[in-house]
């Protein structure tokens, strides 16, 4: 299900360290209260990374429930922008590398 976002209306990464110990509620507390965004919007992924980055969560409302997503990585590990100001630059250099893709 990570490999393939395209049914998402939107995806939000939480930059920095999340305790993976954290469940459904904790992690929609999260979402709540340090994001001020609503966990119960239908179409939208929230993407959490501990420590390790080999591992991540992911939670999504489906109208009659939460979804809980852990995936791990047998090799290797997700490039997780530790702070916003990362998370920024991610988001910057993928949107210069698709208008380049886009004017060829």
């Amino acid at each position: 299900m990570l490999n393939n976002t395209t049914g998402f209306r939107n995806i939000y990464i939480a930059a920095g360290y999340t305790d993976l110990r954290r469940g459904i509620d904790g992690l929609a507390s999260i979402v709540k209260f340090n994001f001020q965004l609503d966990p119960y919007e239908k179409g939208i992924l929230f993407l959490f990374c501990g420590r390790r980055s080999d591992r991540i969560k992911g939670l999504v409302w489906e109208g009659d429930g939460f979804l809980l997503l852990y995936k791990r990585l047998e090799l290797g590990g997700f490039s997780w922008p530790r702070t916003k100001e990362e998370a920024l630059e991610i988001i910057l250099q993928r949107l210069s590398k698709a208008s380049m893709e886009n004017s060829r």
